[in-house]
């Protein structure tokens, strides 16, 4: 089983050398993450002056990993949690998942309830000053590095 937070560190470790590489250098000081085990409570909000990437980690892989601006609190804090909300969200993927229909535990009309009791979360915060593009690149670099399951392949 993978130690999720480990790979999420190394991956951060990592993502330092890409940033520079890609010409807008950035020190893991200026990258805090915030690590929630499962189960977890969905943050309340994002801090002010922050925009992040998160990630959900369950079921022995990497689910979903997006990214927010400064002004994306409902995305960052419920959208993902919610039956409702776009396919795009987590809670959208796993009702779409025919793989969940076998998990006891899961409720399609409250994929939250799973989300929150079953699945660990990382949020990843940087400065809002950096460029959004550097917050595009951690996801990208994410995306490829950690292969979530619901992410475009």
């Amino acid at each position: 089983m993978s130690d999720w937070r480990t790979e999420m560190e190394d991956a951060l470790k990592a993502f330092v050398s890409v940033a520079s590489l890609a010409g807008d250098p950035i020190s893991l000081r200026e990258i805090s993450a915030e690590y929630e085990s499962a189960p977890h409570r969905p943050p309340a909000r994002l801090p002010a002056g922050k925009m992040a990437v998160y990630g959900f980690w369950g079921d022995g892989t990497w689910l979903k990993i997006g990214k927010v601006g400064p002004n994306s609190n409902a995305r960052y804090t419920s959208q993902h949690y919610l039956a409702d909300s776009a396919r795009s969200t987590l809670a959208g993927s796993l009702r779409n998942d025919p793989r969940m229909r076998g998990v006891v535990d899961f409720d399609p009309a409250v994929p939250g309830v799973w989300i929150k009791a079953s699945t660990h979360r990382v949020n990843i915060l940087l400065p809002v000053h950096r460029s959004r593009r550097l917050l595009g690149l951690l996801e990208a670099f994410l995306h490829v590095r950690l292969r979530p399951r619901y992410e475009e392949s």
